[in-house]
């Protein structure tokens, strides 16, 4: 089969088309033609080694333990695993995979799939499993967003700004959105009710008056994000794309500085990292088949240009979700 694969750690550069093995199913695992392939910035960090951490929690000290990139995906169950029972050849679905999903055929653990959304697209589907299921887990887990609540999302036109906009909504919050100029018409169409273009305005211009704050940006001090929570809001950090040094990069507002912080103040500081679970993409999946959340797609690119998909990501440009196709 065809797949991208690297030996080494580098930019996209390192990055090649291939024909190699097919991957074989385990007994709960699931072999699923790929008929799409989300592209988010774990990609890149997988692809770079960088920061040092990614390399620690068990990808690979000196090479990438996995050759294929890509983890999201969406395609078509082409053989199911002893233990697997509840999927069967032919089945469409939607997740995210251990084997690397920028190749034509990956395999995935059962409890790491489900039936895609019957209203999508191939496409939409591959780009909602690790962005959708992070807004999720933030609007709903970290944050607990309730009805009439201000909830302010950074990074609102971005992969996991774009569905957390949207799945605020439809916990009935009141959204703020945080884009650029170029960006506004695009968050307004997600359902925000107010924007802030930080390129105009600093996210403080309004006060404390949020309850909730979602960060997908990555590169505001905590000082300026607490400014406009209210007292006891909370702030929830996903990921951490900017700053920082080569160990842990802008991870380390969420995983050292905001702990600490939150020892000493009223307001709730969380860090989410994000695990795809087949009950929440269940969940993700009825919230796209109600009408409440679209996945936004901003560039599709054939598998042979998955590096060109990964460098438009890494430049930060893009307005929703990049998505590969096979």
């Amino acid at each position: 089969m065809k797949a991208i694969v690297q030996d080494v750690y580098g930019p996209a550069d390192v990055l090649q088309l291939r024909d190699i093995d097919q991957p074989p199913a385990g007994d709960d695992e699931v072999l699923v033609r790929v008929r799409a392939a989300g592209v988010d910035p774990g990609v890149w960090h997988l692809m770079t080694g960088h920061p040092y951490l990614v390399r620690a929690f068990g990808f690979g000290l000196r090479r990438p333990k996995v050759p294929v990139r890509g983890v999201d995906l969406a395609g078509v169950v082409e053989a199911v695993g002893a233990a697997v029972t509840d999927l069967r050849p032919g089945d469409e679905v939607y997740g995210v995979c251990e084997s690397g999903s920028y190749a034509e055929y990956a395999t995935a653990r059962r409890q790491r799939l489900a039936h895609k959304p019957a209203n999508t697209t191939f496409e939409q589907a591959a780009v909602a499993p690790i962005s959708g299921v992070t807004a999720l887990q933030a609007v709903r887990d970290c944050a607990g967003v309730r009805p009439g609540q201000q909830v302010m999302v950074i990074g609102a036109a971005g992969g996991v700004g774009s569905f957390a906009v949207q799945i605020a909504k439809a916990y009935g919050a009141t959204v703020t959105g945080v884009c650029s100029t170029g960006k506004a018409d695009l968050v307004r169409s997600l359902g925000a009710d107010d924007i802030i273009d930080y390129t105009r305005h600093e996210i403080d211009r309004n006060g404390a008056r949020y309850d909730v704050l979602i960060d997908t940006a990555g590169n505001r001090p905590l000082r300026l994000l607490r400014r406009a929570l209210r007292p006891r809001g909370t702030l929830v950090l996903v990921g951490g794309e900017n700053g920082g040094g080569p160990l842990l990069g802008g991870f380390d507002r969420g995983m050292l500085r905001a702990p600490l912080l939150s020892m000493v103040t009223r307001q709730r500081l969380r860090n989410l990292i994000a695990k795809v679970r087949a009950a929440d993409l269940d969940e993700l999946r009825r919230h796209i088949e109600s009408g409440a959340v679209t996945p936004v797609i901003d560039r599709t690119y054939p598998l042979s240009a998955a590096p060109d998909a990964i460098r438009h990501v890494a430049a930060g440009h893009a307005r929703g979700k990049v998505v590969v196709t096979v």
